[in-house]
Protein backbone atom coordinates (compact mmCIF):
# COMPACT_ATOMS: atom_id res chain seq x y z
CA UNK A 1 0.00 0.00 0.00
CA UNK A 2 3.03 2.16 0.63
CA UNK A 3 4.46 1.95 -2.78
CA UNK A 4 0.97 2.58 -4.18
CA UNK A 5 0.87 5.78 -2.57
CA UNK A 6 4.02 7.15 -3.21
CA UNK A 7 3.52 6.23 -6.74
CA UNK A 8 0.40 8.29 -6.56
CA UNK A 9 1.80 10.89 -4.59
CA UNK A 10 4.53 11.24 -7.48
CA UNK A 11 1.59 13.42 -9.40
CA UNK A 12 0.15 15.27 -6.31
CA UNK A 13 3.62 16.99 -5.77
CA UNK A 14 4.27 17.41 -9.24
CA UNK A 15 -15.01 23.50 -3.12
CA UNK A 16 -12.31 26.24 -4.55
CA UNK A 17 -13.28 25.54 -8.16
CA UNK A 18 -13.19 28.05 -10.78
CA UNK A 19 -16.84 28.76 -11.53
CA UNK A 20 -16.63 29.92 -15.16
CA UNK A 21 -14.16 26.57 -16.36
CA UNK A 22 -16.86 24.05 -14.39
CA UNK A 23 -19.47 25.73 -15.65
CA UNK A 24 -18.71 24.31 -19.09
CA UNK A 25 -17.34 21.16 -17.82
CA UNK A 26 -20.12 19.17 -20.03
CA UNK A 27 -18.36 20.34 -23.19
CA UNK A 28 -15.15 20.52 -21.56
CA UNK A 29 -14.76 17.33 -20.10
CA UNK A 30 -14.21 14.14 -21.69
CA UNK A 31 -15.43 10.78 -20.60
CA UNK A 32 -13.66 8.07 -19.69
CA UNK A 33 -13.79 5.33 -17.40
CA UNK A 34 -10.15 4.94 -17.22
CA UNK A 35 -8.84 8.57 -16.49
CA UNK A 36 -9.67 11.71 -14.27
CA UNK A 37 -8.95 15.11 -15.08
CA UNK A 38 -9.36 14.60 -18.87
CA UNK A 39 -10.23 17.81 -20.54
CA UNK A 40 -10.46 20.35 -23.58
CA UNK A 41 -7.99 23.21 -22.99
CA UNK A 42 -10.03 24.97 -25.79
CA UNK A 43 -12.46 27.39 -25.81
CA UNK A 44 -10.52 30.23 -23.38
CA UNK A 45 -10.86 33.72 -24.97
CA UNK A 46 -7.52 35.56 -25.30
CA UNK A 47 -6.54 39.34 -24.67
CA UNK A 48 -7.01 40.41 -27.85
CA UNK A 49 -10.63 38.75 -28.86
CA UNK A 50 -9.56 34.99 -30.14
CA UNK A 51 -9.94 31.88 -28.46
CA UNK A 52 -8.40 28.74 -27.98
CA UNK A 53 -9.72 26.14 -30.43
CA UNK A 54 -11.72 23.44 -29.13
CA UNK A 55 -10.29 19.64 -29.58
CA UNK A 56 -6.77 20.19 -29.89
CA UNK A 57 -5.10 20.23 -27.19
CA UNK A 58 -6.38 17.84 -23.89
CA UNK A 59 -4.65 17.63 -20.49
CA UNK A 60 -5.43 14.64 -18.20
CA UNK A 61 -4.16 12.43 -15.13
CA UNK A 62 -2.77 9.31 -15.50
CA UNK A 63 -3.49 7.27 -18.74
CA UNK A 64 -2.52 3.88 -17.88
CA UNK A 65 -5.71 2.26 -17.20
CA UNK A 66 -7.63 3.37 -20.06
CA UNK A 67 -9.74 0.99 -21.46
CA UNK A 68 -10.71 -0.34 -25.32
CA UNK A 69 -13.72 1.69 -24.92
CA UNK A 70 -11.77 4.83 -24.34
CA UNK A 71 -8.95 4.10 -26.95
CA UNK A 72 -12.18 4.56 -28.92
CA UNK A 73 -12.46 8.06 -28.01
CA UNK A 74 -9.31 9.14 -28.32
CA UNK A 75 -9.35 7.74 -31.73
CA UNK A 76 -11.92 9.37 -32.74
CA UNK A 77 -11.12 12.94 -30.66
CA UNK A 78 -7.89 11.98 -33.53
CA UNK A 79 -5.34 11.71 -29.82
CA UNK A 80 -2.36 11.44 -32.33
CA UNK A 81 0.27 12.71 -29.41
CA UNK A 82 0.66 12.06 -25.73
CA UNK A 83 3.41 14.34 -23.46
CA UNK A 84 4.11 12.38 -20.38
CA UNK A 85 5.48 14.01 -17.55
CA UNK A 86 5.97 11.44 -15.24
CA UNK A 87 9.11 10.59 -13.77
CA UNK A 88 10.62 7.57 -14.69
CA UNK A 89 9.57 5.18 -12.25
CA UNK A 90 5.87 6.42 -12.33
CA UNK A 91 5.73 5.89 -16.13
CA UNK A 92 7.51 2.03 -15.84
CA UNK A 93 5.68 1.32 -13.15
CA UNK A 94 2.22 2.64 -14.56
CA UNK A 95 2.64 2.81 -18.42
CA UNK A 96 0.36 4.49 -20.68
CA UNK A 97 -2.26 2.72 -22.26
CA UNK A 98 -1.75 3.99 -26.24
CA UNK A 99 -3.56 3.38 -30.07
CA UNK A 100 -1.17 2.10 -32.24
CA UNK A 101 0.78 4.82 -33.84
CA UNK A 102 0.65 7.46 -30.90
CA UNK A 103 3.83 9.54 -30.78
CA UNK A 104 4.78 9.24 -27.23
CA UNK A 105 7.39 11.11 -25.25
CA UNK A 106 8.73 10.70 -21.09
CA UNK A 107 9.02 14.39 -19.90
CA UNK A 108 10.75 13.50 -16.22
CA UNK A 109 12.86 15.98 -15.94
CA UNK A 110 12.49 16.55 -11.86
CA UNK A 111 10.28 14.28 -11.22
CA UNK A 112 12.10 11.70 -9.94
CA UNK A 113 12.41 12.57 -6.17
CA UNK A 114 8.59 12.14 -5.09
CA UNK A 115 9.85 9.82 -2.23
CA UNK A 116 11.90 12.28 -0.71
CA UNK A 117 8.81 14.83 -0.75
CA UNK A 118 6.92 12.52 1.04
CA UNK A 119 8.80 11.66 3.71
CA UNK A 120 9.01 15.52 4.12
CA UNK A 121 5.09 15.82 5.32
CA UNK A 122 5.66 13.63 7.90
CA UNK A 123 5.27 15.25 10.99
CA UNK A 124 4.72 18.70 9.06
CA UNK A 125 1.66 20.92 9.50
CA UNK A 126 2.01 23.41 7.01
CA UNK A 127 1.29 21.36 3.38
CA UNK A 128 0.71 24.80 2.17
CA UNK A 129 4.57 25.64 2.33
CA UNK A 130 5.74 22.39 0.73
CA UNK A 131 3.81 23.00 -2.17
CA UNK A 132 5.01 26.52 -2.61
CA UNK A 133 8.36 25.42 -2.06
CA UNK A 134 7.90 22.68 -5.08
CA UNK A 135 6.35 25.46 -7.13
CA UNK A 136 9.10 28.15 -6.88
CA UNK A 137 11.44 25.71 -8.10
CA UNK A 138 12.02 26.30 -11.82
CA UNK A 139 15.70 24.00 -11.70
CA UNK A 140 13.41 21.47 -14.10
CA UNK A 141 11.11 23.43 -16.01
CA UNK A 142 12.42 24.26 -19.14
CA UNK A 143 13.87 21.02 -19.20
CA UNK A 144 10.34 19.30 -18.39
CA UNK A 145 8.48 21.40 -21.03
CA UNK A 146 10.74 22.28 -24.02
CA UNK A 147 9.37 18.89 -25.49
CA UNK A 148 6.27 19.20 -24.94
CA UNK A 149 6.44 22.62 -26.90
CA UNK A 150 8.00 20.93 -29.48
CA UNK A 151 5.40 18.60 -30.32
CA UNK A 152 2.61 21.28 -30.21
CA UNK A 153 4.88 23.07 -32.83
CA UNK A 154 5.48 20.42 -34.88
CA UNK A 155 2.20 18.50 -34.30
CA UNK A 156 -0.34 18.18 -38.11
CA UNK A 157 -3.66 20.30 -37.99
CA UNK A 158 -5.75 17.68 -38.48
CA UNK A 159 -4.12 16.03 -35.04
CA UNK A 160 -4.20 16.63 -31.38
CA UNK A 161 -2.22 16.06 -28.10
CA UNK A 162 -3.06 15.11 -24.58
CA UNK A 163 -0.43 15.94 -21.92
CA UNK A 164 -0.24 14.08 -18.39
CA UNK A 165 1.09 13.44 -15.46
CA UNK A 166 -0.29 11.20 -12.35
CA UNK A 167 -2.61 13.49 -10.76
CA UNK A 168 -2.98 16.10 -14.07
CA UNK A 169 -2.71 18.79 -11.72
CA UNK A 170 0.95 20.08 -10.51
CA UNK A 171 2.98 19.04 -13.58
CA UNK A 172 0.57 19.56 -15.74
CA UNK A 173 -1.14 22.51 -14.29
CA UNK A 174 1.87 24.29 -15.09
CA UNK A 175 2.52 22.84 -18.47
CA UNK A 176 -1.34 24.22 -19.25
CA UNK A 177 -0.46 27.51 -17.53
CA UNK A 178 2.64 28.37 -19.93
CA UNK A 179 0.87 27.14 -23.16
CA UNK A 180 -2.35 29.31 -22.23
CA UNK A 181 0.46 32.34 -21.30
CA UNK A 182 2.05 32.10 -24.65
CA UNK A 183 -1.33 31.92 -26.77
CA UNK A 184 -2.46 35.01 -24.85
CA UNK A 185 -4.63 33.72 -22.41
CA UNK A 186 -5.22 36.02 -19.24
CA UNK A 187 -4.09 35.37 -16.12
CA UNK A 188 -7.35 34.97 -14.14
CA UNK A 189 -8.35 32.63 -16.84
CA UNK A 190 -5.36 30.73 -16.32
CA UNK A 191 -6.17 30.10 -12.81
CA UNK A 192 -9.34 29.00 -13.54
CA UNK A 193 -8.12 26.19 -15.08
CA UNK A 194 -5.78 25.53 -13.07
CA UNK A 195 -7.61 25.29 -10.08
CA UNK A 196 -10.84 23.29 -11.76
CA UNK A 197 -8.55 20.20 -10.82
CA UNK A 198 -9.86 20.60 -7.71
CA UNK A 199 -13.39 20.13 -9.21
CA UNK A 200 -12.39 17.23 -11.55
CA UNK A 201 -10.41 15.59 -8.98
CA UNK A 202 -12.52 15.93 -6.00
CA UNK A 203 -13.47 12.14 -5.67
CA UNK A 204 -9.53 10.78 -5.69
CA UNK A 205 -8.29 13.54 -3.54
CA UNK A 206 -10.89 12.65 -0.91
CA UNK A 207 -9.86 9.08 -1.31
CA UNK A 208 -6.05 9.87 -1.67
CA UNK A 209 -6.33 12.01 1.60
CA UNK A 210 -7.80 8.69 3.36
CA UNK A 211 -4.48 6.94 1.97
CA UNK A 212 -2.70 9.44 3.64
CA UNK A 213 -3.46 9.37 6.75
CA UNK A 214 -3.93 6.30 7.20
CA UNK A 215 -0.94 4.53 5.93
CA UNK A 216 1.63 7.66 6.27
CA UNK A 217 0.37 9.03 9.12
CA UNK A 218 0.50 12.38 7.54
CA UNK A 219 -1.28 15.26 8.93
CA UNK A 220 -4.99 14.99 7.47
CA UNK A 221 -4.49 19.11 6.62
CA UNK A 222 -1.45 18.62 4.99
CA UNK A 223 -2.93 16.11 3.05
CA UNK A 224 -5.97 18.10 1.73
CA UNK A 225 -3.09 21.21 1.16
CA UNK A 226 -1.11 18.90 -1.03
CA UNK A 227 -3.97 17.02 -2.90
CA UNK A 228 -5.26 20.33 -3.85
CA UNK A 229 -4.89 22.84 -6.34
CA UNK A 230 -4.32 26.76 -5.18
CA UNK A 231 -3.96 30.28 -6.76
CA UNK A 232 -0.74 30.71 -4.29
CA UNK A 233 0.68 27.48 -5.64
CA UNK A 234 0.82 28.92 -9.22
CA UNK A 235 1.58 32.24 -8.42
CA UNK A 236 4.43 30.90 -6.25
CA UNK A 237 6.09 29.44 -10.25
CA UNK A 238 5.19 33.04 -12.13
CA UNK A 239 6.87 34.75 -9.16
CA UNK A 240 9.76 32.61 -9.15
CA UNK A 241 10.10 32.70 -13.44
CA UNK A 242 9.54 37.02 -12.80
CA UNK A 243 12.05 37.02 -10.20
CA UNK A 244 14.98 34.88 -12.40
CA UNK A 245 14.50 35.97 -15.75
CA UNK A 246 12.62 39.23 -15.67
CA UNK A 247 9.12 37.94 -17.30
CA UNK A 248 7.55 34.98 -18.71
CA UNK A 249 7.77 36.43 -22.08
CA UNK A 250 11.40 36.39 -21.47
CA UNK A 251 11.01 32.65 -20.04
CA UNK A 252 9.11 31.62 -22.96
CA UNK A 253 11.93 32.58 -25.10
CA UNK A 254 15.55 32.16 -23.65
CA UNK A 255 14.46 29.27 -21.89
CA UNK A 256 11.61 26.92 -23.53
CA UNK A 257 13.57 28.29 -26.65
CA UNK A 258 10.13 29.41 -28.07
CA UNK A 259 11.26 32.57 -31.00
CA UNK A 260 8.77 35.04 -31.92
CA UNK A 261 7.77 32.77 -35.34
CA UNK A 262 7.21 30.09 -32.76
CA UNK A 263 4.68 31.91 -31.05
CA UNK A 264 3.21 33.02 -34.48
CA UNK A 265 2.81 29.48 -35.38
CA UNK A 266 1.53 28.80 -32.05
CA UNK A 267 -1.81 31.22 -31.99
CA UNK A 268 -1.96 30.57 -35.69
CA UNK A 269 -2.01 26.58 -35.00
CA UNK A 270 -4.79 26.24 -31.15
CA UNK A 271 -6.80 30.06 -31.70
CA UNK A 272 -9.28 30.96 -33.65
Amino acid sequence: MKRIILLSFAAVCFTCAATAQVADSAKRKVELKGAVNFRDLGGYATKDGHHVKWGKVYRSADMSKLTDDDLAILNKLNVAYDVDLRGTEESKNAPDRLNPNTDYILCPAGSDNAGNMLQSLKGTTNGDSVMQTYYSNTTYLADRYKPFFGKLLGMPGDKSLVFHCTAGKDRTGIGAALLLYSLGVPYDTIINDYEASNYYRAAENKKMAGQMVKYMHINEGVANDVLAVKKSYLDATFTAIKAQYGSIDNYLKNQIGLTDKDLKTLKKKFLD
